[in-house]
């Protein structure tokens, strides 16, 4: 079973893996509603994610946030339970896919990377969909014990970063942001440093991420101006 980290008594994440480059998706448990932190790579993904939060007592999430568009973020986007929210360059970027989409597009999409391969292996259908809910700029989300700041941001990985912040919790959820560029994964300096100064401004203690362990404030900002 997938493995379910939980940080507070409102804040659970998985552990991510990197044979299938699933990322680690978080979960917000609101008084009102719950809230999940993307959707995961395919439908196994976001299903695996559904069981383990079953088994732990805790109801699925009414919405989900994306935090960009790639494919292990989103890409079960179609079998989620409740809504998503992605803000509009997240939204156009998957428009972009679906509309290109055709067997020669998915088989380039195949070939990205092995961790794709393997995550759609055995003639696993792609589905991919835009979101249900399209914000600009910022959006918060009240949870009726939390208020959740969506927020876009910028970022050394791609055009399209948000990142959920929950101050009650002085946590905040940064997807791929603090990455570089795929393929090579290399990162603009000044992008990083800018990233940096947005997230020096949270009230924040606990850093949780895609691709990587979770980073108090001070490691996170360290690694974003000195690239370690």
């Amino acid at each position: 079973m997938l493995k379910l980290n939980k940080l507070s008594e409102r804040i659970y994440y998985t552990d991510y893996e990197e044979e299938r480059d699933r990322p680690s998706v978080g979960y917000i448990k609101g008084q009102r509603f719950s809230i999940a932190i993307d959707a995961g790579h395919s439908d196994d993904h976001l299903h695996e994610f559904y069981e383990a939060l079953k088994y732990h007592g805790l109801p699925l999430p009414e919405l989900t946030v994306i935090t960009h568009w790639h494919w292990d973020h989103s890409f079960a986007m179609h079998a989620l339970s409740g809504l998503s929210i992605a803000n509009s360059k997240t939204n156009e970027h998957l428009r972009e896919f679906i509309e290109k989409q055709n067997e020669e597009s998915e088989k380039e999409f195949l070939g990205l990377d092995p961790s794709i391969a393997k995550e759609y292996a055995n003639n696993k259908k792609i589905v991919v969909v835009t979101a249900d809910i399209v914000y600009d700029k910022e959006m918060i989300i009240d949870t009726g014990d939390l208020k959740v700041k969506v927020f876009e941001a910028i970022s050394p990985h791609t055009d399209d970063a948000t990142l959920i912040y929950v101050e009650e919790e002085k946590a905040v959820f940064l997807g791929d942001c603090i990455s570089g560029v795929f393929p090579t994964w290399i990162a603009d300096p000044e992008i990083s440093n800018k990233l940096a100064d947005v997230i020096e401004e949270l009230d924040v203690k606990y850093c949780l991420g895609g691709h990587w362990e979770m980073m108090n404030k001070q490691k996170q900002l360290t690694y974003l101006r000195n690239g370690e």
